[in-house]
C-alpha cells in the first residue's frame, strides 16, 4: 500500500501527475487544485497517495495534504459520490470551503463541482452534517453555521447574515464576518450592530 510519494514531476496531464521515484514513475490521479499547486516537469514534489486496488487495476489518488485525502475518502462514503465526482468537488471547494458549505446547507457551493446534481448536492450536505466538523482544518465558526444552515439561529445574526448576503457578500463570507462581529459585540447586539460590525470585518 502506498501513502506518500517524493520524488520528481516527470509530466502533468489534465488530470494526473507522473512522479518519477528513483527512476520509477507513478502516475497519481489528482484534482485541479492539487495539480495547479504542483511546481513543473523537474521541480520535487510530495503527495499523500490513497491507493484503490480493483480486480481490474491499481489506481493512485494523490493529493497535496493528508485532510486533503481524507475528504476524498469522505466525500465516497455518500451514495452515488465515487472519485471522479470527489475530485471534482475538491477540484471546486478547498476543504474549509467544503466544510462550511456542509455546515450552511450550501447546496448551491457543492452543486457548482462537475457531475454534482441538485440530488447529489442533498445528500452530500445532509449525510455529512454531523461528520464535516471533525475534518474542518482550519475552517471556523461552525457551530455558528450549523445554527443558519437548519434555520435555528438567532433572529439578529440571521438578519445580519442575510443583510450582508444581500450586499453581494457569499453566505460563507457573511457567516464569517457576523461571527466575528458577535465576538466583538457580545451577545444580545442587535443586527444593526452585527451588521455594521461585520461591514467593518470584510472591508479589512
Amino acid at each position: 500500500m502506498i501513502g506518500k510519494l517524493k520524488g520528481t514531476i516527470d509530466e502533468i496531464g489534465e488530470d494526473y501527475v507522473l512522479v518519477d521515484v528513483h527512476g520509477v514513475c507513478y502516475v497519481a490521479h489528482c484534482s485541479a487544485r492539487t495539480l495547479s499547486k504542483l511546481g513543473s516537469a523537474g521541480e520535487a514534489c510530495v503527495l499523500f497517495i490513497e491507493t484503490y486496488v480493483r480486480e481490474d487495476q491499481l489506481k493512485l489518488f494523490g493529493f497535496m495534504t493528508a485532510l486533503e485525502r481524507e475528504w476524498f475518502n469522505l466525500l465516497q462514503s455518500v451514495q452515488g459520490v465515487g472519485a471522479k465526482v470527489a475530485l471534482a468537488v475538491l477540484s471546486t471547494l478547498t476543504p474549509g470551503e467544503l466544510a462550511n458549505a456542509i455546515a450552511l446547507q450550501d447546496r448551491a457551493a457543492v452543486s457548482r463541482a462537475p457531475g454534482v446534481g441538485p440530488k447529489v448536492a442533498m445528500r452530500l450536505v445532509t449525510e455529512l452534517k454531523n461528520r464535516a466538523p471533525a475534518y474542518a482544518g482550519e475552517a471556523i465558526n461552525l457551530a455558528l453555521k450549523q445554527e443558519l444552515g437548519e434555520g435555528v439561529a438567532a433572529a439578529p445574526v440571521a438578519d445580519a447574515v442575510s443583510a450582508l448576503t444581500n450586499l453581494g457578500y457569499s453566505r460563507d463570507q457573511a457567516a464569517n464576518a457576523v461571527a466575528a462581529a458577535m465576538k466583538a459585540a457580545g451577545e444580545g447586539a442587535d443586527s444593526a450592530k452585527l451588521i455594521r460590525l461585520g461591514l467593518k470585518e470584510l472591508a479589512r
